[in-house]
């Protein structure tokens, strides 16, 4: 089957990062490139509790987009077997069940988690953090699976940049009547900014700001609304595209440019001050803050709005930051990362969060298919690459890979 695949090899990275500087393109195309077209075998079941599925879309998220082009943290690789196929944003139909598969049926069509956690490498006991239904693992090089923590970073699994995948039946969720494989998609990284809205929830009446105008940031725009907490939103974003999409998404004010504290100051009631070296800072600012970006400077603007005793959650993949902790100090802030799919109480249950964005799609209260702006066959992924390195230019959000 055809494939595209990511692999790195040390002289290659540092070739890379010098050859990359002068254009982005070697990454992805050309002989150094990091992904590649490959014709690799079908997989198989490898095990009676799993399942094999055809690929019917797979979204194109950031991380995807940042490994091709190395500018994702080395502390990731004792946690990743190359090569690997990426793609973690999956839907597809059942085409093959293990024996020991219950509840699932060739040609259901399902959303796959795409987390190897203890469960999926047949670890037990499972580790403490799986056992209190943490959206991370203890246990992301060990079992009977390669090193990787989600499909896309295992060499023995596969992500959804092929045509056929593999995956443990704790990790398929069926998609209901009348979603299509559109939705179906998106329902991985609608669940990825449900997650950290879910650890860091909103109370009545409070300031809540989501830095970061693209596809996490509005999807955590769209969760707060969909649950519907009563909170005012202010998003700080870098353009009118931006913008308008976080208005379109649930935010009351947007805020942006060198000003953004100044323009926050006046929709939170804060105050600014004036430090004898750096930037401003305010106090009565938010009381939670989402960083979709997580770098240095996104961190400390978070920091720089972060009413005292506020908590800011750093969604998704780092990268190394320079951090001065004064003001997380000064103003007893709490910083929290968010990563991946925990279990939460959801209408009297205890539901892992894919349940929970499939519930909140399926009822209508989270509308998300517009997003999807562009569509891609597998043989086009180096134009799916310009797109998504150029998304300003093409007015691009999400972008699929699509399966006949």
């Amino acid at each position: 089957m055809k494939a595209v695949q990511f692999d790195v090899k040390i002289p290659q990275y540092l070739t890379l990062k010098v050859i990359g500087a002068l254009s982005e393109r070697a990454y992805y195309s050309g002989p150094l490139s990091t992904v590649k077209m490959v014709d690799i075998p079908e997989p198989s079941i490898p095990f009676p509790d799993w399942v094999k599925i055809k690929v019917a879309r797979c979204g194109n998220c950031t991380s995807d987009i940042y490994a091709i082009l190395l500018k994702v943290s080395a502390a990731w690789t004792p946690y990743t077997s190359f090569p690997a196929v990426p793609g973690h944003e999956i839907c597809g139909t059942i085409d093959e069940v293990g024996a020991e598969v219950q509840g699932l049926n060739k040609g259901d069509l399902v959303a796959v988690c795409p987390v190897l956690n203890c469960v999926t490498r047949g670890i037990e006991p499972v580790c403490d953090a799986c056992s209190q239904g943490l959206s991370s693992c203890e246990n992301f090089a060990e079992g009977k699976l390669p090193p990787g923590q989600a499909v896309d970073l295992c060499i023995a699994t596969m992500g959804g940049y092929c045509e056929y995948i593999i995956a443990h039946t704790s990790q398929v969720f069926k998609i209901p009547a009348g979603m299509s494989v559109q939705e179906a998609a998106l329902v991985e990284p609608f669940a990825i900014a449900l997650e950290a809205v879910l650890t860091n929830m909103p109370q009545k009446g409070e300031h809540v700001l989501v830095i970061g105008g693209g596809v996490i940031g509005t999807m955590i725009m769209h969760s707060i609304r969909a649950l519907e907490i009563p909170c005012e939103i202010t998003a700080a974003v870098s353009s009118k595209f931006t913008a308008d999409l976080a208005r379109k998404s649930g935010a009351d004010h947007t805020i942006t440019g060198k000003t953004a504290l100044q323009q926050a100051s006046k929709i939170t009631g804060g105050r600014c001050y004036k430090p004898m070296l750096g930037p401003d800072a305010m106090m009565c600012g938010y009381n939670r803050i989402y960083d979709c970006f997580s770098t240095s400077n996104s961190v400390s603007l978070a920091m720089r709005m972060a009413k005292t005793g506020g908590v800011i959650s750093l969604v998704g993949n780092s990268r190394q930051i320079k951090l001065d902790p004064t003001l997380l100090l000064i103003k007893l802030i709490s910083v929290k990362g968010s990563l991946y799919y925990g279990f939460h109480e959801w209408k009297g249950k205890r539901r892992h969060v894919f349940e929970i964005a499939i519930d909140l799609m399926s009822d209508g209260k989270a509308k998300l298919a517009d997003m999807v702006t562009h569509t891609f066959k597998l043989d086009e992924y180096k134009k799916m690459m310009k797109v998504n390195t150029n998304k300003g230019r093409y007015r691009a959000i999400k972008t699929q890979f699509v399966y006949d």
